[in-house]
């Protein structure tokens, strides 16, 4: 059996599965502190369900711990940049477009060494070792206690960033390094950034992953921890610990991936409501169709993976105004619906309130909205389901029109029919379909290199390396070997590079591995 968490803006849902059954699922209300909430949804579930503690095998979370932190700059980590570039790049420096909030919030210590690599792997410059011992040395004396370190492509060519982290941790055990080529894609500045956002967020994710533990301990559950990441798979909690900016973005990715396993479609448009905001995104082989370019992430543009995702300001909390046509959005009351929406006795206007009055959910008390002109309605909803198939509409690649699953507790003020779409599918447990992501995650893992193209390498040589890297990886995450394949390859060529490079992006998923290791920990 495994437990599903999925901590949203408004609410903390929770579902317990065995295998591909939902046995129980709760829906409480966010807390501040993020980690009560999901103490109480714990108890509900348990409660709820009457099944033993330690029958439960592993427990999945998606949190937005970690992009909150981002977006209020708080609770982020004094950190440093080491780049390996000299005598190129100086005239762009690390964190060069970066918000001004952030940078008071990180305070960086900026270093440019010598090293890097041209895009077929030749050296720029040899690394200096000097150079590196003396950013150890200042370091230790600014008490800074976690790193990023990017070189030109390492994604091609990743030795001179292992090599400078070796140098760096034999003169400070202690130091978090986190390295580029781990992280993000081709694109020197996009990927420096998303290293230094994962970098500033090392020490959160240990707090985070305690809490968690702790919080799993405090309820009798003794299994282990698996957090979601954006690309629709798990990473165990020492994964977590090193690579936190994978949790990004996970909540539309879990919404997607349970939507999925819900209405049984593997190509299709995925409308997510949830209190706060409507998330849309599109399904391709049952995974979620990946952003191409840059992700701007609380004012940093970054490259590393991420689902594409377009969000409004709409959900079952959104405040309405206006008259005689209605205005919704972007503002919400969030977690204070069940005591602010007119149907809950409180005095604020919200959609909920215009879907009850319209008959499409029962939820609170229906008198306490007749009062509301019939055309006002009419009309409000009319707007909704517009914004929505709007938004389905920009995420089509081809003509081909896309069917759509609706899930998440606001799916409610969706009518039946949307404009343009052929069909609507409101699947049974759609409210908690986040949870049901979670629950049913998969373990992966990626590769998204450039690779030069020889008579000494040929194409299939360099499509077999990459297949092969990321099974690697997706084993090292957690996946059950015999479980992995290879799910998606995209090979594009360079034509901007000298000689002929080509860019190679290979997923492959497997099974979690839960082994006799794990049954021992539930036992205890």
């Amino acid at each position: 059996m495994r437990v599903g968490i999925d901590v949203g803006g408004t609410h903390t849902d929770a579902v317990l599965m065995a295998e591909t059954t939902v046995l129980a699922e709760v829906k409480t209300a966010t807390t501040l502190d993020v980690t009560s909430g999901v103490v109480s949804a714990l108890e509900r579930l348990l409660a709820s369900s009457g099944v033993g503690r330690g029958h439960i095998a592993a427990v999945m979370i998606g949190t937005t711990h970690f992009t909150n932190a981002l977006v209020t700059g708080r609770r982020l980590a004094r950190t440093a940049v080491v780049r390996l570039a000299l005598p190129a790049t100086a005239a762009l420096p690390p964190m060069v477009d970066w918000p001004d909030r952030l940078l008071k919030a990180i305070d960086p210590r900026v270093h440019l060494c010598d090293g890097g690599h041209e895009f077929d792997g030749r050296p720029i410059s040899p690394l200096n070792p000097d150079q590196l011992k003396r950013v150890a040395a200042e370091l230790s004396v600014h008490e800074i206690d976690t790193v990023a370190i990017s070189s030109v492509f390492s994604p091609v060519n990743s030795e001179l960033e292992e090599r400078a982290a070796g140098i760096l941790l034999a003169e400070l055990p202690h130091l978090r390094v986190s390295l580029s080529h781990q992280i993000g894609r081709v694109g020197l500045l996009e990927r420096e950034n998303a290293t230094v956002v994962n970098a500033c967020l090392r020490d959160l994710a240990d707090e985070i992953v305690d809490a968690f533990t702790e919080a799993l301990r405090a309820v009798g559950i003794h299994a282990p921890l698996y957090l979601s990441q954006n690309d629709g798979t798990l990473m165990d909690a020492e994964h977590t610990r090193r690579y936190p900016v994978r949790t990004f973005a996970s909540g539309p990715t879990n919404s997607m991936r349970g939507a999925a396993f819900l209405a049984e479609l593997g190509d299709c448009a995925v409308v997510d409501i949830g209190g706060t905001t409507t998330d849309v995104g599109v399904l391709s082989g049952g995974y979620p169709r990946q952003a191409t370019g840059e992700v701007d992430i609380g004012g940093v543009r970054t490259n590393f993976r991420m689902p594409d995702v377009l969000s409004i300001g709409l959900g079952g909390g959104s405040r309405v105004t206006g008259g005689p046509t209605p205005e919704i959005g972007p503002d919400s009351v969030g977690y204070e619906l069940t005591r602010q929406a007119l149907v809950f006795g409180g005095r604020v206007l919200t959609a909920t309130d215009l879907a009850v009055a319209a008959g499409m959910a029962d939820i609170g008390d229906a008198s306490l909205v007749r009062h509301l002109g019939r055309e006002f309605v009419r009309d409000g909803v009319a707007w909704m389901a517009g914004r929505v198939s709007e938004l389905v509409d920009r995420m089509r690649v081809s003509a081909r029109p896309l069917p759509v699953v609706v899930v998440g507790g606001g799916s409610v003020l969706m009518p039946e029919r949307l404009p343009g779409v052929p069909a609507v599918h409101r699947p049974e447990h759609h409210a908690v379909a986040n949870a049901i992501g979670a629950a049913t995650g998969q373990i992966g893992g990626d590769v998204d290199r450039l690779f030069a193209i020889t008579a000494a390498r040929t194409r299939e040589d360099v499509l077999d390396q990459a297949r092969a890297e990321a099974v690697e990886r997706a084993v090292s995450a957690g996946a059950d070997p015999g479980t992995v394949e290879v799910v998606d390859v995209d090979e594009v060529h360079v034509a901007y590079l000298p000689g002929n490079a080509v860019r190679v992006r290979v997923k492959a998923v497997g099974e979690l591995r839960l082994g006799s290791a794990t049954n021992e920990e539930v036992r205890a």
